[in-house]
């Protein structure tokens, strides 16, 4: 036994032992995290020992390149990769913890323009075991320190790291090898990064995402205007004719279209500590002037907010990675929902009361033809106005009501509110209802965000009807994505009283709310299946714009042809009878697992939903848009459009004055803004 041990500590003061030391205690702390902080869905005796030995190819490789080197410089080497690949992998499982994904490249790249007022967020999600995934460098350094294991200065024959070299590579092809035999065409069609992950592990993964997102920069300076043909075919086929009885109904109405941040369909109607969370939507979302759609989804990936907005604004996909206002907003071509509406004779703007980079906005918009941007740089700014993302609700939407009555009718305007948003931090003199006590601070508090947006929905509301906008404008209400993460079943279990939360119950909890309220409009709760990407063809029906020869991945919510099978963007689906989570389906009516259903049946859905998103990712890659020149539209000029403070207000009171159809102009010019009541403290 005294000489094994002997042995074993002999070996562990060779460079090659201490390689080998360090990529045993690097494997043990990775699986650790994928175990305990991501959610890979690992199933199966396979999956599992895949998932074991998948970080074990990568991390050779790199490790066994201190081999290479001479004396204490490949100790240091190695210590510099452990820790920075540590790094890599605590910053992963803050974002997965957040957002249920990986970091890729894009993302990353489009860090500056989601940064701002991010230390709130990460300082809320930061858990003392994270730090664990550290453990293992500070185990070879207090070895090293200590002398327990001393340096091997001695020079290594080239056969040794050669040899560790190759072991890794043909560990990698068996590892490959066994999870392709799992997941045919793991690394060409999975829209998952989890996939990736579970069977390749996390550094397989970046090196999958470099790969992929070097390939798509060549794919758009290598488009042609031929790749639309199977596009505009997919078009043709899917059409859904609109609903006639819906079309031109809201012609010539003003529109206002309001993001609620984070807003789940659930808070609708909910109660906490016997109160209602959010009546004013609740009661907005009965009117019979009201079509309200109760299974509505939202649809986002890695894009959360920018990729509701794209779909919202475009009918197109968000991208599998990060997102495209950041990566392809500035320079790709789009038929957007302000341009079709510019060209009706409409005046456009966005309000947004964080910075105008954020999402890359400020480009993004001139891309899709917003006349207007009114963001933080418009309004008056003090600390107490302000909560993580941006503007308070209530300040930030009395604030705007200053612009609104400015523009030129008709006008499509879009509003955000940020309040509702992660980690759900609001100050005690504007919370008004208690927190739930579900033991888990993120969800705790949204009820109290949630409530404070409502009542400022409440106020804006009462605004329309005092300045007779209520009258003349539709008004539309969606949940751009979910509040609460399928990191918290636990929490979610306890606020909707369902004893095991899911996975089945996740998908069902990506419905958001959807809205649409007009005077005088035929109304009533639909049940039918869709999601974000139907919006705008829904919407230009109402306001009698014709869109058959768009480019457009969703169609008319009201339409008899409406396909109510509803894409996620990991290639997962919902619809009234089947939902699919991984590679599981699921009857929809009672959540069991549906064994009835064919291998074709199943082939056709699925495949029905990975052309959709495979063929608008084309679109976006390519920047296709730019070869499409549809009858009746005209393609935006980015350069038409400025949001300098200075210009736009020169140009907003010029066109107001020479219009005259702005609320304020048919007022005498006289301000309405002593009309908008608001309780929000920090105003008195």
């Amino acid at each position: 036994m005294k000489r094994i041990i002997k042995g074993f500590s002999n070996f562990l003061n060779t460079r090659l032992g201490f390689v080998i030391l360090a990529v045993v205690l690097y494997t043990i702390k990775t699986v650790y995290a994928y175990t305990t902080k991501f959610n890979l869905g690992v199933k199966g005796s396979l999956q599992t020992f895949l998932m074991v030995i998948n970080p074990i190819p990568v991390m050779l490789l790199l490790f066994g390149l201190a081999l290479y080197m001479k004396g204490r410089k490949s100790y240091i080497f190695l210590l510099i990769i452990d820790f920075l690949d540590s790094v890599w992998l605590f910053s992963n499982i803050l974002y997965y913890r957040e957002f249920s994904d990986f970091l890729t490249m894009i993302l990353i790249k489009g860090s500056g323009s989601v940064s701002n007022n991010l230390g709130k967020s990460i300082a809320g999600i930061v858990q003392p075991t994270d730090f664990l995934v550290f453990i293992d460098v500070l185990i070879l350094i207090l070895l090293l320190a200590f002398k327990v294991i001393r340096m091997d200065v001695k020079r290594l024959k080239w056969r040794i790291p050669i040899l560790i070299t190759s072991l890794a590579v043909l560990l990698f092809g068996a590892n490959l090898t066994l999870a392709e035999s799992d997941r045919s065409g793991l690394l060409t069609r999975t829209f998952d990064n989890n996939y990736i992950v579970k069977y390749l592990g996390l550094n397989a993964f970046n090196v999958y995402d470099v790969v992929k997102t070097t390939k798509t920069s060549a794919v758009k300076a290598q488009s042609k205007s031929s790749d639309l043909d199977s596009i505009q075919k997919y078009m043709k086929d899917n059409y859904a004719a609109p609903n006639v009885e819906y079309s031109g109904v809201a012609k010539g109405k003003n529109v206002f279209i309001i993001h609620l941040e984070s807003f789940q369909q659930y808070l609708i109607d909910y109660k906490w500590d016997d109160q209602e969370v959010t009546p004013n939507l609740n009661k907005i979302y009965h009117q019979n002037d009201t079509l309200s759609f109760d299974n509505f989804f939202n649809q986002v990936g890695q894009g959360k907010t920018a990729d509701a907005e794209l779909m919202l604004e475009n009918s197109l996909f968000g991208l599998p990675q990060g997102a495209a206002m950041v990566t392809d907003g500035t320079t790709n071509t789009f038929q957007a929902a302000p341009a079709i509406m510019d060209q009706q004779g409409y005046t456009t703007a966005s309000f947004h009361g964080d910075v105008p980079s954020f999402w890359n906005r400020d480009n993004t918009y001139k891309s899709w033809g917003y006349d207007y941007f009114f963001s933080s740089n418009y309004y008056k700014q003090k600390k107490s106005y302000n909560v993580g993302y941006g503007m308070k609700d209530k300040i930030f939407l009395r604030d705007s009501a200053q612009y609104i009555q400015q523009l030129p009718q008709p006008f499509y305007a879009k509003l955000i509110t940020v309040t509702n948003h992660y980690p759900y931090s609001l100050d005690k003199k504007n919370q008004s209802i208690s927190k739930t006590d579900t033991g888990d601070s993120t969800v705790n508090g949204y009820v109290q965000t949630a409530r404070y947006l409502d009542q400022s929905i409440g106020e804006f509301m009462d605004w329309l009807k005092a300045t007779g906008l209520d009258k003349t404008s539709m008004v539309v209400f969606y949940g751009d994505h979910y509040g609460i993460s399928d990191n918290h079943k636990k929490a979610m279990s306890k606020i909707t009283g369902i004893k095991n939360f899911n996975d089945f119950d996740n998908a069902q909890y990506q419905r958001v709310p959807f809205m649409i309220h007009m005077d005088g409009l035929k109304g009533g709760v639909n049940h039918t299946y869709g999601g974000e990407i139907d919006v705008l063809p829904t919407l230009l029906n109402l306001l009698g714009v014709n869109d058959k020869n768009m480019i457009q991945f969703g169609s008319d919510l009201l339409s008899p042809q409406h396909s109510q099978i509803v894409a996620f963007r990991n290639g997962d689906f919902v619809s009234p009878d089947v939902t699919k989570v991984g590679s599981t389906y699921y009857n929809t009516k009672n959540g069991k697992v549906d064994k009835s259903l064919s291998a074709t049946q199943k082939a056709q859905m699925s495949n029905r939903v990975t052309t959709e998103l495979s063929l608008s990712d084309r679109v976006i890659n390519g920047d296709l848009l730019r070869f499409y020149k549809p009858e009746g539209f005209a393609t935006v000029d980015k350069k038409d459009y400025s949001y300098k403070k200075s210009t736009a207000l020169k140009e907003l009171k010029k066109a107001r004055t020479k219009n005259g159809t702005s609320i304020l102009a048919q007022n005498d010019n006289k301000s309405l803004m002593n009309l908008y009541q608001t309780d929000a403290p920090e105003l008195k």
